[in-house]
């Protein structure tokens, strides 16, 4: 009876041995795939940040050029309509 109850405990020793070891391997490659999963996302967002400020950069020169065009119209107008009303020789 002492044999069988030893030889059934070393049997179960053994069996959870196999898996402590499967989870700890487990464990490992998850970290790995999660350091991996990391540095993708890094690089991912890296990418998306400078295609946003290269984008918003293009807008705010478009931007610029826009309003510099309209204040330049506006003025020449303005100087127009200050001409015309100031024109004697009429």
């Amino acid at each position: 009876m002492k044999t069988a109850i030893l030889s059934a405990a070393l049997l179960l020793g053994s069996v959870s041995a196999v898996p402590a070891y499967q989870v700890g391997q487990d464990l490992k490659d998850a970290g790995h795939a999660t350091g991996d999963a990391v540095k993708t996302g890094a690089e991912k967002t890296t990418k998306a940040v400078k295609k946003g400020t290269t984008k918003s950069t293009h807008a705010v020169k478009k931007g610029a050029t826009k309003s510099t065009e309209a204040v330049k119209n506006g003025t020449h107008k303005a100087a127009d309509a200050v001409a015309d009303k100031t024109d004697t020789s009429h």
